[in-house]
């Protein structure tokens, strides 16, 4: 096993095992953080990415993405915004509702989100450090900082970012080493998240291109970072923490039966119906899209779900068919 993948400590937080949780818009919320939780492997979680302009609103829907239960601590709250004021009153939001840690986006690619943060502020890095500066001083829980490797392949500053984090006061940094331009295409250039490690002196989480256990352990070997961070792949397989724990541990790991999905997918889906969740029906839909690639017949099953009209007959119909899945494997 790694070192590394043991613990890492951001401050004087200790997370065991090194192994991050990325936030995801429409993904990450709080039953799918427990489901992750629930699983084992997972040392540190994060929320969906919120608006801190929606929370300076007081907009109820923006306000439910900072839900959380005592049961996913150690969990950091995500932020996305430009303006340095309105940040640095949400990271005391964050502070204030008893968060592990307040987390700075600076990654996400999406066209609304740079509007007004997210991967844009890697072009603007003189207000970039003025939310830094912020930010810290807002608040005295651990602040940590998402980022990409820029904007194109032309404006790489990833070091340049690194530093001014550093100085400014951020505590742990994780890097997709993607560019805003390239999306999710191409490969994660995992030299960048060497070059970062090799800059700062603060914790380097590396995020990107990793979907089984054998890619955390190759990113930790080439890379040197103190730990690893995981979202599609958890999205697609929600074992995949658990899966790492234990290869690390004993050099191998189980692949999940059609009826372990069954039962994870129901038990997702019994859960957003009892928290009563108004978005169930295309959550649900989302879910079983993420879910089920990696399933014996899988494709049919996505066209079922989405074709359904209710919550009852999706349940009718991912139970039918997990219980002929199982059926055909005895």
């Amino acid at each position: 096993m790694p070192e590394r993948y043991r613990q890492f400590r951001i401050r004087d937080r200790v997370i065991q095992p090194a192994a991050v949780l990325a936030p995801m818009a429409g993904v990450t919320d709080n039953l799918f953080r427990r489901l992750i939780r629930a699983q084992g492997g997972c040392g540190l979680l994060l929320t969906e990415f919120t608006s801190a302009d929606g929370l300076a609103k007081a907009k109820a829907r923006t306000r439910r993405y900072l839900y959380y239960t005592d049961d996913e601590h150690p969990i950091g709250a995500q932020l996305f915004g430009a303006n340095p004021d309105t940040l640095a009153e949400a990271a005391g939001l964050v502070e204030s509702l008893g968060f592990d840690l307040v987390d700075l986006n600076l990654g996400c690619p999406a066209k609304k989100v740079v509007k007004c943060g997210g991967s844009g502020l890697l072009r603007d890095l003189p207000l970039l450090e003025r939310i830094l500066r912020r930010i810290r001083a807002a608040v005295r829980i651990p602040f940590t900082l998402k980022l990409r490797a820029g904007w194109d392949e032309n404006s790489i500053v990833v070091r340049e970012v690194g530093r001014l984090a550093e100085d400014c006061g951020v505590e742990a940094i994780a890097l997709h080493p993607r560019t805003r331009l390239q999306g999710y295409a191409g490969r994660a250039d995992w030299r960048l998240i060497a070059a970062l490690k090799a800059t700062v002196k603060i914790p380097v989480i590396g995020n990107g291109d990793i979907n089984r256990p054998e890619d955390a352990e190759r990113m930790f070997r080439e890379t040197g970072c103190d730990a690893v961070m995981i979202g599609r792949a958890a999205a697609v397989n929600p074992w995949i923490f658990r899966q790492m724990a234990d290869y690390f541990s004993r050099g191998r790991y189980v692949e999940p039966s059609e009826a372990d999905r069954g039962r994870l997918a129901l038990e997702f889906f019994r859960r957003l119906l009892a928290a009563e969740d108004p978005e169930a029906l295309g959550k649900m839909k989302q879910f079983a899209s993420r879910f089920t690639h990696s399933v014996c017949g899988g494709a049919a099953l996505r066209k079922a779900v989405h074709a359904a009209r209710s919550i009852q007959e999706i349940l009718e119909r991912v139970e039918a068919f997990f219980s002929g899945a199982a059926v055909a494997a005895d």
